[in-house]
């Protein structure tokens, strides 16, 4: 792959800004309605936001902005789908593709294409934040998306009652695991407002969003109360933060918002996404440097030379890995009985020259590395690869 070709490769991600999961443990918790507002206060703030309706079986968000079901996308000349347009924000969904009556019936395999095209083969443009408005629950789409592309974090929503706090506890969790940084949580239906007298009334308890975000470190982005207007205009396709601006929810949704866009920055890392064709010397991601008390399960810089494979990581320590050691470690089906663990390898078929050919990024939580020998479906988390041996401490 020449460095022209790799630019190529790397340019449906390239543009596509700052990719942002909308996640819920349960369903019915507005988190489509939070998505549709957020994206029209982002762009109100003259930012450039996309969405993607990720919510392969359930798709809603065309109609609360408004979009026909009955005109399916159309091509443009590069091949790929153009997105549908709404108030300024590009939507793509599979309601646009399947109509208001047609149920999704999609395998594990069908729902990985689905995504990968909703997110790769869409004529985007250019855009400073692509929302992913997910379904609820820790499934197929959410591990797709986190395992398949460098999102940078997550906003929770969650709405005051105990059995949702508990739901998006494990959400968090998940999400956790593979390395997708939390922007925040968003606690809804936090309160109604009387039209006449002005009393708020907490119909699901209050406070229950700040609580979970403290307890587990993540910041709390806001509460966003009740108001009918909020389903009235996801009926009508005219979301709340349009035809109600200086309403309570209306100022929520704008808060969230520009926590998103002014804050919640990411740490020092890698460059994402990247593909080093090692042997041709192209790809290579640019580094960052180490900070104090910074994570140890974070790689800052990679490198390969003759005593093997470099990692920086961000707390500071540097570890060389031996591309045989590295080759042996791997965990793969073909490498690895799933059920017991027992190395199916044999040792002595691993020659003592190996090296990695190709090394790529695996969302935010992990590197997938081809070796000389062909072997290429080895994939290695940040923590395992840290685990290998001993490293060494740097200054920061």
């Amino acid at each position: 792959m020449t460095a022209t070709d790799q630019s190529a490769s790397a340019s449906p991600l390239a543009g596509l800004g700052r990719m942002i999961a909308i996640s819920s443990g349960k369903g019915g918790v507005g988190k489509s309605t939070l998505t549709a507002n957020l994206a029209l206060a982002l762009a109100g703030q003259g930012l450039r936001v996309g969405v993607v309706d990720a919510d392969l079986y359930g798709p809603s968000i065309p109609g609360m902005l408004g979009i026909p079901g009955d005109q399916p996308p159309t091509m443009a000349p590069n091949n790929k789908v153009i997105p549908a347009q709404a108030h300024g924000v590009r939507v793509i969904s599979m309601a646009m593709l399947s109509g208001d009556d047609r149920p999704a019936i999609l395998r594990g395999p069908m729902v990985t294409k689905y995504l990968q095209m909703f997110i790769t083969q869409v004529d985007w443009g250019t855009l400073d934040v692509l929302l992913l408005d997910l379904p609820p629950g820790t499934g197929d789409i959410q591990l797709t998306l986190a395992q398949a592309f460098p999102l940078s974090g997550a906003v929770v929503v969650s709405t005051p009652q105990d059995v949702s706090l508990k739901i998006v506890r494990r959400g968090l969790r998940m999400l956790e695991q593979v390395n997708v940084p939390i922007l925040g949580v968003v606690e809804n239906m936090s309160g109604f407002t009387c039209p006449s007298c002005g009393e708020v009334t907490h119909i699901f308890h209050q406070g229950g969003g700040q609580k979970i975000a403290d307890s587990l470190n993540v910041p709390f982005l806001g509460s966003i109360p009740l108001d009918p207007a909020v389903v009235d205009g996801g009926d009508t396709g005219r979301p709340l933060i349009l035809d109600a601006p200086d309403s309570p929810a209306a100022q929520a949704y704008h808060a969230v918002a520009a926590a998103l866009s002014g804050g919640a920055q990411e740490g020092a890392g890698l460059a994402l996404p990247f593909d080093w064709q090692v042997a041709e010397g192209t790809g290579k991601p640019a580094g960052a440097a180490p900070v104090a008390g910074g994570d140890p399960e974070r790689p800052v810089a990679l490198d390969f030379g003759a005593e093997g494979l470099h990692i920086q990581w961000q707390d500071g320590a540097g570890q060389m890995i031996d591309p045989r050691d590295l080759r042996l470690a791997c965990q793969c089906a073909a490498c690895r009985d799933e059920m017991s663990g027992r190395r199916l390898l044999d040792p002595a078929s691993v020659p003592l020259d190996i090296v990695p050919t190709r090394i790529w990024s695996v969302g935010n939580y992990a590197i997938g590395v081809a070796f000389s020998d062909g072997h290429s479906s080895g994939i290695y988390t940040f923590p395992a690869l840290r685990a290998m041996q001993q490293v060494e401490a740097e200054d920061v």
